[in-house]
């Protein structure tokens, strides 16, 4: 392995760091270019996420950067703060030289806090772009001696609207710098950036790497005509009742409704999404992953930089915009070699995005029809008689026995227990199961079957860890 990075021309400091992370070889964009940035050449990278791409910029940065020098010498923007303090936490990782002032500037955190940390020395600063004018403006932020520039994300940058902010920032950069655009698409405002900011880059281009086969079971639900995307999502998680699962929204209102509705009936759900200070976003996280929460909605753009390991569900309730959202969204689930599931909400309007998915994905997706009340209910009783199972083989049971033998004088023993059961399950099924149910007759909601393409669960591409 450490042939390997040290064959890209890293220090043998460095590449030994990432063997003793565990990082066995370089990845394509790693490969292309880490050599172009130690040569001091500006460098235009597309690539998706999880291709490596956080290591290709930050591994050079490292392996040149003065830590006898506290001024910012490398200058690294992002379109959120959640992948701020995801590039942040990586280059700290990648970073041996505890010397090495490393800051994360962002809104929502006091800025006063942040202006302490920049008059203490820090070679690195990783942000966002209204912050880091913040900072400019109030002579906080010193660009003079800035050495190397990355905008990571750009194209996110340009959908987000801080374009005008990225220029501003670039045009107090000096002259003699290096370089370096890392973004998913390629559009004309960030090709005109390309061609006024750098100097003869060099352009690596890197495909989403394919996953593993059978790593993420995609499936469709299309809504029945008169049905609410919340009313057909109801029975999908009482039958599939996923151990942890990011259900995507569009819009905030969103998932502040879907989740007041979910928690009304009953599960564990919380709502992540941009009105939260970061202090509320991490208490959140934490509880998400020890699994005090089991179930986050939240929109794309809050999502960004939510990294759960082990989720086991991905929701679609809204289909994003783009094909690549589609595929970074359900990339979160199916990792480190474990399977996943990712569900997605259709309407009858929507066929086309459907088709442009499965185009993308090279595979036809699994279309599922929404789970019947006695699918639902056999579901209950199956978990139900688990847990009777569990509770004979408990210590607690031993105290129930007295009130047993005392009602086994005047009923059945089997009367008993299935009297005790019904009790159960009266107070753990939701309550909508006892509502008239309504039937889904409207077949034209449901697409007619495909000629010679036989449904199959199918798979995507999961990004690797962005490292």
């Amino acid at each position: 392995m450490t042939d390997s990075f040290l064959s890209l021309g890293l220090s043998e400091t460095v590449a030994n760091q990432l063997k003793e992370l565990g990082f066995t070889e370089p990845t394509t964009i790693q490969s292309q270019a880490i050599p172009q940035l130690l040569a001091g050449r500006d460098v235009v990278g597309q690539s998706q996420t999880g291709t490596g791409k956080t290591a290709a910029f930050s591994l050079p940065i490292l392996d040149r950067i003065d830590v006898q020098n506290p001024a910012v010498q490398a200058l690294i923007l992002t379109p959120t703060r959640e992948l701020a303090l995801q590039v942040t936490q990586a280059i700290r990782t990648f970073n041996t030289d505890r010397r090495l002032g490393i800051l994360t500037v962002y809104g929502g955190q006091a800025i006063d806090l942040q202006i302490r940390r920049l008059r203490s020395g820090s070679a690195v600063v990783v942000g966002t772009p209204g912050r880091v004018i913040d900072l400019l403006n109030r002579g906080n932020l010193k660009l003079d001696q800035v050495k190397w520039l990355v905008l990571d994300e750009a194209d996110e940058m340009l959908s987000m609207g801080f374009i005008d902010d990225v220029e501003k920032i670039l045009s107090q950069l000096p002259v003699e710098r290096q370089t370096a655009f890392f973004s998913a698409t390629m559009p004309p405002v960030i090709r005109s950036l390309v061609s006024r900011f750098l100097k003869s880059p060099a352009t690596v281009s890197v495909e989403q790497p394919k996953a593993a086969p059978t790593r993420i079971n995609q499936e469709v639900y299309f809504i029945p005509r008169g049905w609410s995307k919340a009313k057909a999502l109801q029975p999908i998680l009482e039958l599939e009742d996923p151990e942890s699962a990011i259900v995507f929204v569009r819009t905030r209102k969103a998932a502040a409704e879907l989740t007041s509705q979910l928690q009304a009936a009953g599960h564990s759900v919380d709502e992540y999404h941009g009105d939260l200070n970061q202090s509320q976003r991490e208490r959140l996280l934490q509880r998400f992953r020890q699994n005090k929460v089991r179930w986050i909605v939240a929109t794309d753009i809050a999502a960004r930089g939510l990294d759960v390991d082990d989720l086991t569900h991905v929701i679609n309730y809204d289909l994003p915009d783009s094909v690549e959202n589609y595929i970074h969204r359900i990339g979160r689930t199916g990792r480190a070699g474990k399977t996943g599931t990712a569900i997605s909400l259709i309407q009858p309007m929507e066929r086309r995005k459907l088709q442009l998915i499965e185009r993308r994905v090279r595979q036809s997706l699994k279309i599922c029809p929404i789970p019947t009340r006695a699918q639902i209910e056999r579901r209950y009783l199956e978990k139900l008689q688990t847990k009777v199972r569990e509770a004979l083989t408990g210590e607690r049971m031993a105290s129930f026995l007295p009130i047993v033998s005392q009602l086994g004088e005047e009923y059945d023993s089997h009367a008993i227990a299935a009297a005790a059961l019904q009790m159960v399950y009266d107070q753990t099924r939701p309550a909508w199961l006892g509502e008239p149910e309504q039937q889904v007759d409207d077949r034209s909601s449901v697409p007619k079957p495909r000629l010679n393409r036989q449904p199959k669960t199918s798979v995507t591409p999961a990004p690797t860890p962005n490292h």
